[in-house]
């Protein structure tokens, strides 16, 4: 095997295709994306965005080289993201990673999406033994260190909150041509609310739903309220209920550190929320940064490294995609929990 110390991972869910190159150490030698755009006020089509991928693969992969300044043949452990996601994109990643872990003759490692954006998260923030709160376009979920494992401890029922912010964007025709996605022109929007509306608050123990204060939201627009009513009411309250459920994960498990993470921590009014939460819990607050946070390439390849150095690695005939791929249900081996305390 190689000496090289360069690891490369190709991350293929949802409408990002990346490409990360990192050491084992930890240093993140190039991080690049290519995200399939959808049609203005469409969502994503799946099998559109794995074509994207597929064009774009080559070209992903050669400037990742040229960012990391080496060969191909430097490369000598070869990571994808395995689930969860959607299907047609992620059998593009996991075709491409087959390919070259096959042409190299290096090992592949299949990894779990949401693990990886937990460990690159902790990685780049210096946090050890986290409440994380995992949010973007298709996730919600409150997680933390249990036995080895990362414990669900709160999670939507239905929609994520990324999900029901662009809805309502999408619903009301808030678009910016500047910005592809309705998620900047909603804040933006928000921002400008001066009433607030009542809406439904949905909390059910730890978990959460947001389809029906979407459905309410939307209704409430119908009804001849301003948008930037609708819209402020709307991110308030969905908000201070993931603040709500947050805050109750700290207090039931004691932790110290709370992780954002994932392409809705952008959002700065929820970073806003959490820090003075967390500021009144006497523990610390850790947002990862924007070009880590969201879907990437180097979340998938420092999850490979971490599995592969405990003896994790994917036969190519058990490198089938898993769109359904639970947090849960992975072993984390590379933490010992009796050192964390």
């Amino acid at each position: 095997m190689h000496r090289h110390r360069e690891y490369r991972t190709s991350l293929i869910c949802g409408n990002t295709l990346g490409v990360g190159i990192i050491t084992e150490e930890g240093k993140i030698l190039a991080n690049v994306k290519d995200s399939y755009i959808p049609p203005y006020g469409k969502g994503i089509h799946p099998a559109e965005a794995a074509r994207h991928h597929a064009l774009k693969m080559r070209e992903t992969i050669l400037k990742a080289l040229k960012q990391a300044k080496i060969k191909l043949e430097d490369i000598n452990l070869i990571a994808f993201a395995q689930g969860p996601g959607m299907g047609p994109c992620l059998r593009t990643g996991a075709v491409a990673a087959r390919t070259l872990a096959l042409t190299l003759n290096r090992p592949l490692v299949g990894v779990n999406h949401l693990v990886a954006h937990i460990e690159l998260g902790k990685l780049v923030t210096g946090t050890t033994d986290p409440v994380i709160l995992v949010v973007s376009g298709g996730t919600t979920a409150l997680v933390a260190l249990a036995e080895n494992r990362y414990r669900i401890l709160g999670e939507t029922l239905d929609i994520a909150i990324g999900n029901c912010f662009d809805r309502f964007a999408r619903e009301v025709g808030l678009h910016d041509p500047k910005h592809p996605w309705p998620g900047p022109m909603f804040d933006k929007v928000a921002s400008k609310g001066t009433k607030y509306i009542e809406l439904p608050y949905i909390v059910k123990g730890m978990d959460l739903s947001f389809s029906g204060l979407l459905t309410a939201a939307l209704k409430k627009v119908k009804e001849g309220y301003r948008v930037e009513d609708v819209a402020y009411s709307l991110q308030e309250t969905a908000l201070a209920m993931l603040t709500e459920v947050t805050e109750r994960a700290l207090a039931h498990t004691g932790k110290k550190e709370l992780l954002l993470t994932g392409g809705f921590a952008r959002n700065i009014r929820l970073q806003n929320m959490l820090k003075t939460m967390v500021e009144g819990r006497d523990a610390t607050f850790h947002v990862t940064p924007p070009e880590y946070a969201s879907d990437n390439g180097a979340m998938i390849a420092w999850l490979g490294i971490l599995a592969y150095k405990h003896g994790i690695t994917t036969k190519i005939e058990e490198s089938y995609v898993r769109q359904r791929w639970r947090i849960e249900e992975v072993e984390i081996k590379w933490i010992k929990e009796n050192q964390l305390k």
